[in-house]
């Protein structure tokens, strides 16, 4: 059975797992779920995932609701391509997996009130909380501290080549200037924006590109 995804390239987390695919050459049919429409909300796609999120995968009889998680499985279904993004080495492995469970449990939701407040509100004609965002700013730069200094150490995040940990870190900043994040004083984070701004898999999977 062909590897389905179940996605809209609009949000975060199904972005990130599209740009993987197309990164290794997956195999792969996308199946549209609308989320501005809340299509993910359906019955007949919570059979699917009860979580009523997406993106969600099915490979076979598998079915994987976790986006960081889809990734490492196509990754390793994928052979030596897959290999270059989630390396077979251990340490490499543990590297990459500390910086995707950072970002699940970090850096996505402060990135995400800056996504709100400062692009989903104005799409519903409605301000944007200036004290939400004054509250979530130290949080932020506490984060992306963090993130410039691995960047001035290596290309990457683990390292000279992309990896599944870009996509991932990467993915709550796909909108970074819509978003107006706080990025001046953040030289390597800046140079590494820019630098997967031109990855092409990151690119031609952007809804926004």
């Amino acid at each position: 059975m062909v590897f389905q995804l179940y996605a809209d390239p609009i949000t975060v987390n199904c972005h990130k797992v599209l740009a993987a695919l197309k990164h290794i050459g997956a195999d792969y049919k996308m199946i549209y779920v609308d989320y501005l429409a809340q299509q993910q909300k359906l019955p007949g796609y919570l059979r699917i995932n009860p979580n009523g999120t997406i993106p969600a995968a099915v490979h076979n009889d598998l079915i994987i609701t976790e986006s960081n998680a889809i990734m490492q499985y196509a990754a390793d279904i994928s052979g030596d391509k897959g290999a270059e993004v989630y390396p077979k080495d251990l340490r490499q492995r543990a590297l990459i997996n500390s910086w995707l469970f950072w970002e699940a449990f970090g850096w996505f939701r402060s990135n995400y009130v800056y996504l709100v407040e400062n692009v989903m509100k104005p799409l519903r004609a409605q301000p944007p909380d200036e004290a939400a965002l004054a509250d979530e700013q130290p949080r932020w730069l506490a984060l992306a501290n963090v993130l410039n200094s691995q960047l001035g150490k290596t290309k990457y995040m683990i390292g000279d080549t992309v990896t599944i940990a870009d996509f991932a870190v990467m993915a709550p900043m796909h909108m970074h200037t819509l978003q107006k994040l706080p990025l001046d004083g953040l030289p390597h984070l800046k140079r590494w924006i820019a630098d997967m701004d031109r990855v092409p898999a990151w690119r031609s999977t952007s809804a926004f590109s």
